[in-house]
């Protein structure tokens, strides 16, 4: 989930620093030279050509199928997923081994990656599932990483045409003038992680910022819940005082604002432009320690034009299609599925 989506850096809490690792980005430019051109013939176990065999040893023809099923009954054109994770290579692979050894902001909970794939397998599955827009969820862990994270993602969205162009952004002296860049390059989309970054979405160094994202009506998926794992600015307090200052900001609270859905809700009815998106909600490993209240889901139903469908692939232990399946296992009907599913996202970002 989107507090341990990722958990690649230190943030003060003890977890292994891959970003600094000498053979992930050890370059003078400060991107990975290697990556846009080894996932094209490494192989990990799970990059058949055939196609058949998806990670861990998933049959993919038959996941593809199902998940197709699932939009096609509901006479969708497709999915778009708001909250994905694309990074690069060795980065994500240092995420990867955080979650294998139950890094702190894990919560401890044992987080088997179903999708430990390389960059194009991903890419292609996600296209054989019948998603056309998803993101590249980054985000920096500390000062001075933004920017080159943002240099990655141009790449990035250049070479995957149907990934919604990602920035990102963290509280130190220029980040208004990177993300003027950003938004200028093309950025569609931002991300922000208040619980790796471990900072105040208050800070007045990202006041200016706000500003500029809600001027230019940029949606910023941000995580500021409180699951797995809270953090020092996580719950809705924190964010509250940036809508008050940016009440036009184009929030989308990722995994429904875990555990404290009701708060985000509740910012979500105070702010028009407020979203959440369904990334890790509702299902069952997520049920197990932050079950969403069944009494809110009336609630749920009103908002229903402002839910966005989020899955957290390829960092999910378990199959993609759950996800689906549990939202229509909310009885809102076909009708809320399909602007959760596809007609809000397209909306949003004019797909």
């Amino acid at each position: 989930m989107s507090t341990a989506d990722g958990m690649a850096g230190e943030s003060g809490t003890g977890q292994p620093d891959a970003y600094d690792q000498p053979d992930a980005y050890d370059h003078p430019d400060g991107h990975d030279h290697r990556d846009r051109h080894d996932h094209r013939d490494r192989h990990d176990g799970h990059d058949h050509p055939d196609g058949h065999d998806g990670p861990n040893g998933h049959d993919r023809t038959d996941e593809a199928r199902e998940v197709r099923l699932f939009w096609e009954g509901l006479g969708l054109p497709g999915l778009v997923d708001v909250h994905t994770h694309f990074m690069p290579e060795r980065v994500l692979k240092k995420v990867w081994e955080y979650f294998d050894a139950l890094g702190p902001l894990t919560g401890g909970v044992e987080w088997p990656i179903t999708y430990r794939a390389e960059e194009r397998e991903r890419v292609g599955l996600l296209r054989e599932f019948g998603v056309r827009a998803f993101t590249a969820m980054l985000y920096p862990h500390k000062p001075g990483m933004a920017e080159w994270l943002n240099q990655w993602a141009v790449e990035f969205a250049g070479r995957t045409p149907d990934c919604l162009h990602t920035a990102t952004l963290f509280p130190e002296p220029g980040v208004a003038a990177y993300v003027q860049k950003a938004v200028d390059e093309g950025a569609r989309v931002f991300k922000a992680h208040v619980q790796v970054g471990a900072y105040d979405p208050a800070d007045e160094l990202l006041d200016p910022a706000w500003g500029l994202l809600a001027e230019a009506g940029m949606p910023v998926v941000i995580h500021c819940g409180s699951g797995p794992s809270p953090g020092k600015h996580t719950g809705p307090d924190p964010i509250g005082r940036v809508l008050a200052r940016h009440p036009r900001l184009r929030l989308v609270f990722a995994h429904m604002g875990m555990p404290e859905y009701e708060d985000f809700l509740g910012l979500a009815e105070r702010f028009g432009e407020v979203r959440l998106d369904t990334t890790m909600a509702f299902t069952d490993f997520s049920e197990q320690f932050a079950p969403f209240p069944r009494r809110a889901l009336p609630r749920l139903a009103d908002l229903g034009d402002r839910i966005l469908l989020g899955t957290d692939f390829p960092n999910i232990p378990y199959p993609y299609v759950h996800q689906l399946r549990v939202l229509e296992g909310l009885g809102l009907g076909d009708e809320w599925l399909r602007a959760v599913c596809h007609d809000n996202g397209a909306r949003l970002f004019g797909i």
